[in-house]
């Protein structure tokens, strides 16, 4: 095949509507090949160097070549794991930038650049071709119709997230076409998407589907990757996700779908670590084309550094890898018109070695960058490093998982003693650690539940995980749920048991949507969703995850209606939304923007908060309209009587809601008395004008 010199830019096989440029970095390696493959990646037919080296970038331009190309890359160089280098040509590599792959990883000895088994572990190397397992590469046209696509760009003071999978969203779903099921085209479907409006949430945020492997030691146990926290693929999406005859642009069609109804698109992406582990881990792209380069090494060159648990972490203070990286979060933002990222263990991205910063490169880089400053951008404030939990601590523009809401909210509502005063601080959007810098209360992302660690309905059935299906022995997974099982462990017909279930369910959802910043919802939640008390459910593709979607008893459609009217609620009422945080300053006259009752109705004081027993108290938020809201939060086991604030005009308090029995309204323009009764364990929610 004829190639010429062509360009060290842009990286990876482009076609430019004549030809295709090949642009690979590599700072080490002494010579990079082209393998050429048959359309359906069996047969290798042709092999060609890149003739040019330039900036540390190897390229080519083939004129003959077309998109639907199949390809992969080989890389010569020293094969020195002592010396950080390991480079094996007889290993097929997947190129970074790679926008299709096709097939799937078989595992098999060959994937591992040194002789597995050997004495010598991974510093004896391992001759034999690994191209009749790998996937291969595709050469793509990235044109694609958008029409009258449109980003629905919703504030941030009007978002509320559903995490959601692929596959588990519509693997169960009865009316979705059996061959779209648990794809991007499934997600796309029209059923599925109303149900999302219906339910009244505004953001999608997909668990991983840029392209990813099973791991070995799953799928010799015959389990799966299903969560996707194994990226391999920075710009391709997983081919397990596209349909049998969706294509290259299913993706897009899902998304420009989704678009049309108003929900957003949010990517969770996996840039602190890849699929190819520790220095046993195999050789499948980024370690055979420049592993000293790609990766952190540790002291010993010869291993990792590692602050995510996974064998490595990428090497972002390199130029050429935080170019992938932005590259890649730049194709999804402009090619395939996502709204944002979750950016999985985001503290792993901003280290400098044992030290977090968030003045890193990586976070200076995308706060000036005039695409990816514009989008939703979410951390996962996290990592298993020195000092990993940084909490608040991210640079102006990032929102945060809050998981110390999460704990606050679990511990209150099980009953610990000394939990409130932490309530009252996530209510009012953890301001002691987010109020800096001109942050503001959208950046705490409040949730109680996510795919990490148990269901809503298990977090009321379990106080124990039951983990026993990802053959581990039970021994993987949170041991720190804060979950009660009102008294029988897992399933019950106990109308008792039931009814308290659910209320608590109501309970904690409730707090999330009544609480300053940013709510997330889990997948199913709204339905009563089960993973059979399995609170690691990362390694099952089957019922555990997916979502049901046959006829539902009553208990969760009861719920299901609670929810979406709760959010309907919250999307009404901009008290519950504030663009600043709220710091107990007057609004007009003596009133302030938000005030803490005791049920006698005076404000609470020092004092009041110090006591360990305290769980019952009054939240009352005020604005310059002199509109308010009063949240009544009873976490006591008996029914509690609250004295209402009296500066009322002739209306009074309106009750909205109560979550001890899910009416909505309760009394819809009746006058309350100035007495009002919380039931045991529930909240009372109530409006009113004051004088």
């Amino acid at each position: 095949m004829r190639v010429d010199v062509g360009l060290p830019y842009p990286l990876g096989a482009t076609w430019d509507g004549s030809g295709v440029n090949v642009a690979v970095f590599s700072a080490h390696a002494e010579k990079i090949e082209l393998c050429l493959f048959d359309a359906k990646g069996k047969r290798e037919i042709h092999r060609v160097a890149l003739p040019e080296y330039t900036h540390e970038v190897w390229h080519g331009y083939f004129p003959e070549m077309r998109p639907g190309q199949v390809y992969g890359l080989r890389a010569y160089g020293p094969y020195d794991p002592a010396n950080g280098h390991r480079f094996n040509p007889n290993k097929l590599l997947i190129d970074p930038y790679s926008k299709m792959l096709i097939g799937d990883l078989r595992w098999h000895d060959a994937c591992f650049g040194y002789r597995v088994g050997s004495p010598r572990q991974d510093l004896s190397m391992d001759r034999r071709d690994s191209a009749f397992v790998m996937p291969k590469c595709v050469v793509t046209d990235p044109a694609a119709t958008w029409g009258d696509d449109v980003r629905p760009r919703r504030p941030w003071t009007d978002t509320i997230i559903y995490e959601a999978h692929v596959k588990g969203m519509t693997a169960r779903h009865p009316e979705v076409p059996e061959q779209l099921r648990g794809t991007f085209g499934g997600l796309a479907d029209t059923r599925v998407i109303d149900y999302l409006v219906r339910l009244g949430v505004t953001t999608l945020e997909l668990l991983p589907v840029q392209a990813f492997f099973d791991d070995r030691y799953l799928v010799e146990k015959r389990l799966t990757n299903y969560w996707g926290y194994n990226t391999i693929g920075y710009f391709a999406a997983a081919p397990r996700y596209i349909s049998p005859e969706g294509g290259l642009h299913e993706f897009k069609r899902m998304v420009r779908k989704l678009h049309a109804a108003g929900i957003e698109v949010v990517l969770d992406v996996v840039y602190n670590h890849t699929a190819e582990g520790n220095e046993l881990g195999p050789t499948l792209s980024f370690r055979g084309l420049d592993n000293a380069s790609y990766y952190i090494l540790g002291d010993d060159p010869r291993f990792y550094y590692d602050t995510t648990g996974c064998g490595n972490t990428l090497n972002l203070k390199h130029p050429r890898v935080l170019q992938m990286v932005m590259d890649s979060l730049r194709y999804w933002v402009e090619e395939c018109h996502v709204d944002g990222f979750r950016f999985d263990l985001a503290t792993a991205l901003g280290r400098e070695r044992d030290s977090f910063e968030p003045s890193s490169v990586f976070f200076d880089t995308v706060r000036q960058d005039p695409v990816l400053s514009r989008v939703k951008l979410i951390a996962e404030p996290w990592d298993l490093g020195p000092e990993g939990y940084q909490l608040g601590n991210f640079p102006p523009g990032w929102a945060e998982w809050n998981g110390a809401t999460r704990d606050w909210v679990r511990s209150f509502w099980r009953g610990d003693k000394g939990a409130t005063p932490d309530l009252a601080s996530g209510l009012l959007g953890t301001a002691a650690l987010f109020d800096r810098r001109g942050r503001r209360p959208w950046a705490s992302i409040n949730f109680v539940t996510a795919h990490d660690g148990f269901t809503l309905a298990d977090l009321y059935s379990y106080n124990e995980r039951h983990n026993e299906a990802n053959l581990e022995d039970n021994r993987d997974g949170h041991s720190d749920n804060r979950s009660w099982n009102c008294g029988v462990e897992g399933p019950t017909d106990d109308p008792d048991i039931r009814a308290l279930r659910a209320k608590m369910r109501r309970n904690a959802i409730a707090t999330i949507l009544l609480s300053q910043g940013t709510p997330m919802l889990l997948m199913g939640d709204e339905v009563g969703r089960s993973q059979n008390g399995n609170n690691n459910a990362y390694c099952q593709d089957n019922e555990i995850n997916w979502l049901s979607w046959e006829e539902r008893d009553p208990e969760d459609e009861a719920f299901f209606q609670f929810l979406r009217r709760l959010i309907a609620f919250r999307q009404s009422n901009d008290r519950l939304k504030r663009k600043h945080f709220l710091h107990g300053r007057s609004v007009y006259d003596e009133r302030k923007d938000v005030t803490w009752l005791r049920p006698t109705g005076e404000q609470m004081n020092d004092g009041d908060w110090q006591d360990p027993n305290l769980n019952v108290l009054g939240l009352m938020i005020c604005d310059t309209r002199r509109q308010c809201l009063l949240i009544l939060i009873n976490g006591h086991h008996e029914p509690v009587e609250f004295d209402l604030p009296r500066e009322l005009g002739p209306a009074g308090w309106r009750i909205i809601t109560r979550t001890d029995t899910g009416q909505w309204p309760v009394w819809d323009a009746v006058r309350a008395p100035q007495k009002l009764e919380v039931a045991d364990r529930s909240i009372m929610v109530l409006e009113g004008h004051i004088r």
